[in-house]
């Protein structure tokens, strides 16, 4: 009961709301209003402001809430340890990861669920701040991002690969087909760009301000998956960090030709440094250890710029 409870009044954290909390965790609504006053008094604290309506917590409440979302982690963790004793491994891992990693997380969704055919992904695309806040919260297992924050003191890190940025180009005009391709030679193309809010987007147009010139953006959006439909299709150029190479069939349908000075950052899996890692997570680390995406990515440029002329 004590754990029902306790998964009662995280979904109250995260619904805002008696009916909707009681609805996700399959329950009336007076079931669990009764359980969390139940547990209120085995506490000795009064954990919700009421009223009318949900009216938020009390600060002793916001306090438990962190103990409670320890508590169902830990539960989570223990209950996968008993099913992997008594059988496969089973259960939900939930991996968050910047946008323009997405492409890169098959190479390690695949091989979890090959090696544990029970464990089940929940897959979700979030900047680095909120990212790193619910993997704080417990509410992510792993996240996939840039590993030189500042913010991630207190996070337990993974190297996986150094992206390289790359322009990609459909029909490249001839003066682009170089091995000593910079910044400023693509400076004035008609270029789609990921939207200025995004880290990636934020490093394009710091190696263009260290060039001392000023890219020509034709069109803005926060997906990659767009900026390679648009180079593919609508004419445009752009510059993507080589890793998404892996989602497309590059040497046939578009040219990713290396810029210079290279522009390159390192990322890595994260995870919230504690003394027990649940099994889920233990068995996803451990299979991104063996992961050498560094060779394989750089391999996509080499196949795709031998396909050129490489003239200077």
């Amino acid at each position: 009961m004590f754990i029902r409870q306790i998964h009662y009044l995280l979904a109250l954290a995260k619904t805002r709301h008696f009916g909707r909390a009681a609805e996700i965790s399959h329950v009336s609504q007076p079931a669990l209003s009764t359980a969390i006053q139940h547990l209120e008094e085995e506490l000795g604290i009064t954990i919700i402001k009421r009223g009318q309506r949900f009216q938020g917590f009390t600060e002793e409440g916001e306090r438990i809430l962190q103990w409670a979302r320890i508590l169902a982690q830990n539960w989570e963790g223990l209950r996968q340890a008993a099913t992997q004793y008594s059988q496969q491994l089973t259960g939900v891992l939930r991996i968050g990861a910047i946008p323009t990693t997405l492409a890169v997380t098959p190479l390690l969704t695949e091989p979890c669920q090959s090696e544990h055919p029970g464990i089940s992904i929940k897959l979700v695309s979030l900047c680095a701040e909120e990212l790193i806040r619910q993997l704080d919260s417990f509410e992510l297992d792993l996240g996939l991002t840039y590993l030189d924050d500042p913010r991630l003191k207190g996070f337990k890190t993974l190297p996986l690969y150094r992206e390289r940025h790359v322009l990609l180009t459909r029909n490249p005009e001839p003066r682009l087909l170089k091995s000593n391709l910079n910044w400023s030679d693509v400076a004035g193309l008609p270029l789609c760009l990921l939207t200025q809010n995004m880290q990636n987007r934020r490093l394009i147009d710091a190696a263009f301000r260290d060039a001392d010139v000023t890219p020509k953006v034709m069109l803005e959006t926060d997906s990659i998956f767009a900026l390679y439909a648009h180079v593919r299709s609508a004419g445009l150029y752009s510059v993507v960090p080589h890793s998404m190479l892996n989602q497309f069939e590059t040497h046939q349908d578009v040219t990713a030709i290396p810029l210079t000075p290279e522009l390159s950052r390192e990322v890595g899996l994260i995870i919230r440094r504690q003394d027990l890692l649940s099994p889920i997570q233990d068995a996803a680390w451990n299979i991104a250890q063996q992961l050498d995406l560094q060779q394989r990515f750089d391999s996509l440029i080499t196949v795709s710029y031998q396909t050129i002329p490489q003239n200077d």
